[in-house]
Formats: structure tokens, sequence, C-alpha cells
């Protein structure tokens, strides 16, 4: 929106600019109020004190709208140009200051302080003619007042300290620029200097975004030809040592930010690099001994290095380097390996283990630059006048060396410079001391988590499968992920998954007492939901034990384990699974790909709560997918875009498995992972009728011959004669003791994998047959131990209305 014209002054007015100058002042309370009225505002706006005193402040704005002095609020201080209503209506456009006070509760709280200067043409004229004096005669941040302590001139330097510019500032009062502490003493100063008292020391506080930072301020007398001073000149410079303090602070806190960012020992020696150049020194270069500080080391405190360096020197690799991207040759490139003599400041500086201030003309550095050109030539060539040489160290263990140059900055380095040396190098030293440390621990952690997995699929006929491991990269460690195949009974093959809750050394072995256990229920043929059921109460138990542990998270034995455990048949092509809080399987049949509707059962841990298992036949040939829940977190954000990706992978062809794994990682993970992922896929195979042979006895001891001879004839159409002789033993006593301990009905059944033959005796009594040592003259007793014997394995699987004795031969090409 156009403002409008100013309307034409008319100098026989009241409100016309006078030539002297003077600072309207007005003070506004936080209802809006007019409190306070000077006569530099009468001037500037035409109404007297008795007219303005407590009216609302809005009345002098020409755009009501607009609440100047309410933009302090946020701050101590607002500038800014304001359109002003004249009391004779016409618009006044000016530079205006505002001061926002706090009076305290008693006084009402906030006030506000808008000044505006008043000047005239001749002011204005003698201001410009002041500050060329001024600016001059004036080295450094420096302003000019005038003889009625007005600001007239104001150096580039003092503005940009100030945050204001010379023309909001000119024609005012140091206590209207700068409100602050000492301000009322520097015009009583600058006025004893008008009178002739001679320049003037003061302190000041100028810059509004520090008001704790104290300036040194002299106040020196500015003359005219004929000598008589006409105005002061301020030039002010902040005070070094709160400086220099504060300068330091900060680069500590910058490098307790900046350094031990990650696990990489190189990064970390660049890290210090990046905040030693430029704030601290203009070349900076680390170099390590080949081998970090062991943790055993630092316990023990016995240092990796000797108690001097040898004669003929100490090998260090350069991890890190850098200058100022305009200065001099670089030092030695990072990577390249130097030996340090013993007299060198490196070789002082690890045998000593303590920094060291070197001035470029020492006598040492001198000699290191001559007789190790290699290392020390940097020196020389960029001109170093002064070098810092710091120990990194952590305990009693020195394992490297920081070495700070100054060559474009003239102030070399001193004590305090040395004790902020010793601190970046002592954070530096921790970072890598931790980085190794952790490295070392996540190498045994994962060596201890791959001793555990399965290192070689075992051989089985009822599936094809493959299986992928992709350890976590995250700083939490490896975690408690993993999978397996166990080869069951009858031919059938149990698959099972599982992550156990946490990171680390802790969860890996958790998982492996989870992963033993498992095995162990399923060579006890339990169904899946029975054996989840035993699995959770090994992990109550797991965590019952652990309850003292001094960490309770990591102490919480394997609670929230979640666990899938499938077994399937190829005899019946049924696949029978229950979950444990885990995420379902994917099964693809005939081009399809779906998630098996298995009951979610809680995590195991929580004690109590039943599981449910679920039961489904499968074609020949269809895929079986089991995975943890690492596989969907790089996309947990749309699970759903997930699942479409993880079904695309497995529904398209593939000729090997192997090829399926790759492909659904490849499709599921855009960057490592940072949680673990087992992936476990199976494609199913099927004994067909021509494999297996069954049949129903009759419930009479006579019937054990027919039984051998049954078995005979079979093995016989099979080609496998020479397996009878141990197979009519087998037979003969697996047929006896049913008929003898167990009830009818009698079933026997044989199966021929492409390796294994299986004999297996179902009755309906439950009672299982034992192994037991028969003595000499005993009569029976043997029958079993000649089973161990003579089969690879034997046992006994309980259904719901029976029992089944098997017995498995190994079939080879003899």
């Amino acid at each position: 929106m156009e403002r409008p014209p100013t309307p034409p002054s008319n100098p026989a007015q009241t409100h016309a600019v006078p030539q002297r100058a003077r600072t309207a002042s007005v003070t506004v309370d936080e209802q809006g109020a007019v409190t306070g009225w000077s006569d530099g505002a009468r001037l500037l706006l035409g109404y007297p004190p008795a007219e303005i005193l407590g009216q609302p402040a809005a009345r002098l704005l020409a755009e009501p709208d607009l609440d100047a002095w309410r933009k302090a609020a946020t701050g101590p201080r607002w500038s800014g140009t304001v359109a002003l209503r004249h009391r004779d209506g016409h618009r006044l456009d000016r530079d205006v200051l505002v001061h926002r006070r706090s009076t305290g509760e008693r006084a009402g709280g906030t006030q506000w302080q808008v000044v505006s200067a008043v000047t005239g043409p001749a002011a204005i004229a003698a201001g410009q003619a002041l500050g060329e004096w001024a600016f001059q005669q004036s080295p450094c941040v420096s302003a000019v007042f005038d003889e009625e302590l007005r600001l007239a001139r104001a150096s580039v330097a003092s503005q940009r300290t100030l945050s204001l510019a010379e023309g909001m500032m000119r024609g005012l009062r140091l206590t209207d620029i700068a409100p602050y502490e000492g301000s009322a003493e520097a015009e009583a100063s600058m006025r004893r200097v008008l009178d002739g008292a001679g320049p003037q020391e003061i302190r000041l506080h100028l810059d509004p975004a520090d008001p704790e930072r104290t300036w040194h301020a002299r106040l020196m007398p500015l003359t005219d030809s004929g000598g008589r001073v006409r105005a002061v000149a301020l030039t002010a410079h902040a005070d070094t040592s709160q400086q220099l303090v504060r300068r330091r602070m900060l680069l500590l806190g910058d490098a307790g930010v900046r350094i031990g960012t990650s696990s990489d020992v190189q990064r970390t020696a660049r890290e210090l690099t990046e905040v030693a150049v430029p704030e601290f020194a203009d070349v900076c270069a680390v170099d390590l001994l080949d081998a970090p500080p062991r943790a055993d080391e630092l316990a023990r405190g016995h240092p990796q290095q000797p108690d001097a360096p040898p004669r003929d020197g100490v090998a260090l690799r350069r991890a890190a380097v850098r200058s100022l991207p305009d200065g001099p040759p670089l030092p030695q490139p990072s990577g390249e390996v130097l030996c340090c003599p013993p007299w060198s400041p490196s070789g002082r500086c690890l045998a000593e283990g303590r920094g060291t201030v070197y001035r470029g003309g020492d006598e040492v550095v001198s000699r290191w630059e001559r007789e190790d050109p290699r290392a020390a030539g940097w020196i020389r060539e960029s001109r170093t006048h002064s070098l810092l040489a710091v120990p990194l160290r952590v305990g009693d263990v020195t394992f490297g060396v920081a070495l700070f140059g100054r060559n474009r900055r003239t102030e070399p380095f001193d004590v305090d410079d040395l004790w902020l040396g010793e601190q970046l190098a002592a954070r530096t030293a921790t970072s890598i001391e931790s980085a190794a440390r952790a490295q070392r621990q996540h190498t045994t952690t994962m060596t201890l988590q791959r001793s555990l997995l399965p290192q070689t699929l075992p051989e089985q006929a009822a599936l094809d499968i493959a299986s992928r491991y992709l350890p976590s990269v995250s700083q939490a460690g490896v975690g408690g992920d993993w999978f397996d195949v166990i080869p069951l009974s009858g031919t059938r093959v149990a698959l099972v998954v599982g992550d156990v809750v946490g990171h680390g050394m802790r969860a890996a072995a958790t998982m492996g007492r989870v992963r033993t256990a498992v095995q162990t229920l399923a060579d006890v043929d339990l169904p899946p939901d029975e054996l989840l059921s035993h699995l959770d109460d090994l992990v109550v138990h797991l965590s019952a034990e652990e309850a003292g542990a001094d960490n309770a998270a990591e102490a919480a034995g394997g609670v929230g384990t979640t666990c899938l455990y499938s077994v399937y048949d190829p005899v019946t092509r049924r696949l029978c699974a229950a979950r444990a809080g885990h995420p379902p399987p994917a099964v693809v049949t005939a081009g399809t790909v779906r998630f098996l509707d298995i009951p979610a059962g809680p995590p195991l841990g929580l004690g109590g709560l039943p599981f449910e298992s679920y039961e489904t036949e499968l074609p020949e040939g269809s895929l079986i997918a089991l995975y943890t829940d690492g596989l969907l977190e790089p996309r947990e954000h749309d699970i759903d875009d997930a699942l479409d990706t993880m079904f695309a992978a497995l529904g398209r062809p593939a000729e090997t498995l192997d090829t399926v794994c790759d492909r659904v990682l490849t499709s599921m993970l855009t960057h490592r992972p940072d949680d673990d992922i087992a992936l476990l896929v199976a494609r199913t195979r099927a004994l067909h009728a021509d494999r297996v042979a069954t049949w129903e006895l009759p419930f009479d001891l006579a019937a054990v011959a027919e039984a051998r001879k049954l078995a005979t004839e079979q093995l016989a159409e099979w080609q496998l004669e020479q397996a009878a002789f141990i197979t009519e033993l087998i037979v003969s006593e697996m047929v006896t003791n049913a008929f003898r301990y167990g009830r009818p009905p009698v079933r026997l059944r044989l199966i021929h994998d492409d390796h294994t033959l299986t004999c297996e005796v179902f009755d309906s009594s439950n009672t299982a047959p034992h192994m037991r040592r028969a003595h000499t003259y005993d009569e029976g007793g043997r029958g079993l131990l000649l089973i161990g014997r003579l089969t690879r394995r034997w046992g006994t699987r309980h259904g719901g209305t029976g029992k089944t004795v098997w017995a498995e031969q190994h079939l080879t090409e003899d």
C-alpha cells in the first residue's frame, strides 16, 4: 500500500527541524501508555507533555496497527523506520531505536524506551567534517562523539560490533546506543576529555548479543587546526584474556561433538585435524603406532611401547594430516610409515608421555629437519615458527602423537595452548581406544555368533534348502538372530528361525542356549506347539537366573525372543508349524505367494500363555520362506510396500534357491542392515508311494516272521538286498517288543529315500522302550542294544494315541 505524501513543511510552524541537535525520547509502559516525554520529543512531534503523558502511544503512529516497540519483546533491542504522526496531522518517517527494560515487579515489570535523534542541517554538516577527522586519526574500531557527546561518525567495525547502521546511531548519545553497564561513566570521561583532561581509559559493554563481554576503550580528544578540542574519538578492543578463554571453551565444546563420531580410527584422527585447523593451528598431523592399545594393557596399566624409543627410532603411521587450503605444502601424506628418532619431538613425546612446545629455531627441531627431511621437512618448507607435540594417551598407554604447527598466525604456542592441545589429544585418544575396544568386541561377538550358527546344512531328502545371514552394522553390535535345519525321524525335517532380543555378546550367548534347547526338544519329536511351550519355560528360567545382573536391560535372559518352528513331512506333504511372536512364513504355490495363517503366539519368556499349531498340505515343489524381522525393518515406514516387494521377489521363477535368497535381499535392502537378518528358503519334495511301504500286523507273536518276510520282499523290490539281514533283525526286535509291551493296532512302515532306510513300528501304547545293559545270564535286554549298534540312530516319538519306535540305516553304494 502506498504511503500518503508528506505535506511540505512550513518553517513558521513549531515543528520545524531545529538547528541544534536533540534526542527525542519516549517511555512506554506494558499497557502501551506514554509515561515519559522529553523536550526533543516535543520539538519533533509538537505535543507538550501535558497533552501526551498517560495517553496511548498508538496515537503517535501514522499507521495505528503498527506497534513498533512491541517488536522488542523478543529481544533486548529493536531498530527500524516508523511512520509517526505530528500534532498538526502530517506524517514523519523516522529511524527509531527501541530498548526493552525490566523495571521489576513493583514498578510494573517491563517498559520500552524509544529514542530518535532530532538534528538540523548545521549539525549534519558539522558531523560530516568531524567524522572525516576521526577516521584519519583512529586506527581501529572507533566512533566520534561531538561536543554534545552525540555520535557523529562510526567505523565499519563499530557498526558490526553494535549491530547497528551508522545512520541509525548518528545524533544519539552513548547511553542511548548502548544503555549497558559503564555507559554513564564513559560519558563522564568524554566530558573530561572535552574539558582538556586528555586521553582517558575506560571499560564498556558494547555487544548486545553478549552483554557479559568487556571492551577496553580509549578516549582521545580531536582538535581542529587551532588546537581547540572539538570532539572525542573512542577506540575499543575486546578483553583479550576473556576472549581467549571463551574461544578455547568453544573449541573444546566443538571437539566434544565432532571427535569420535564413528568407530573408524582413521576417521577419528581426521576429525581431530578438522577441529584443530584453522581454529587452533595452521597445520596438524596425527601419527599412530601400528597397533591401537589393547583392553588388557589398559587394565594392567602396561604401556604398549618400551620406556624409551629404540635407538633406531619408532615406526609411526601417519593417520591424518590437514593444513590451511591456501597454506604451504602438507606434511607426509596420511598412510605413510615414518621412523621417528628417539630424540625427535615425536620420539620424546612417546617416551615421556607429555606434550612440549618447540620454537621453529630450536636445536632439536632444526636437527630433525636436517636428519629426517622425509618426516620433518615440512616444518622448514612451511616456515612453521611454533610446533606443539602432544601424546595420544589413555591411562598409562601412549599410542600416538599429535603435531600442531603455526606458520600463518604470528603468535606462538604458549602454556595455555599446550593445555588445550592436550585436551584435544585426550579426547581423540579416548575415542580411538573406545573404537578399538568396540571393534574387538564386535569381532569377538561375530565369531561367537557364527560359531553358534549352522556351519553346513544337514543332508536330508525332504527339502532343498538355501540360507543367508547378514549381521548388523549398527553400533549396538550383532543381534541374536538364528536359523536351523533339524532332520527328524521318518524323513521329516524341522525348519526353525528365531530372534533373541538385544545385541552384543549376551544376545549371542543367549541365542546359542536357546538354539541348543530347540535342537534337544526337536530330538524328542515334540509337536511344534508343545516345543514352544517348553522353550518358553526355558526362557523364563534364563530370565530368573539373570535377575541379579547389574544391567537389567541386558539381563532379560531372552524375554521377548521370537521363534517359528515348523515340521515338514515329505510322505504326507504336510507342514505343521507354530510361532511365538515371530512373523509368519511366506509360501509360494503355483506362482501364488501367501502367508500361512499360523496363529500368532506371544513372544517367549512371558510364561503361562498357550501356543497353537497350524497344519496344511503343500504341493510338491512349493517354496517356503522363513525370515527374521530385520528383513522388513529398512522399509518399516511402509510395511505394505515391503511385503509387496518381498512377495514379488519370491514369486519370480528362479533356477536355484540361492538366486531366490539373493533376489529377496537385493530387493528389500537399500543399505547394510541395522538389525541382523536370517533368511531360510526351502523347496518341498515328496516321497511317493513307491518309496513307502506300510503293513498292519495282527496282534500275535506269530506275525513276527510274517513281518520279516514282508520287509525282505520290499527290500528286494527296492534293490536293497544288501540291507536285508540287518533290517530283518531290526524288524524282528521292534515288532516283538510291540507285541509284548504294546497294544493293538500294530503297524510296520518302511521308508526309503536317497540315503536312508527307515523302519517304523507303531502301537497304541504310550510305554516307551529303554535301553539297558543285560547281565551274562539274562535272557532278554539285548535287542535295543543290538539296534543301537546296527543303525545310525533310533528313537521313539509319541503321538496323540500311541507311539512309534523308529530306526534309521544309512545306505551306501556298497
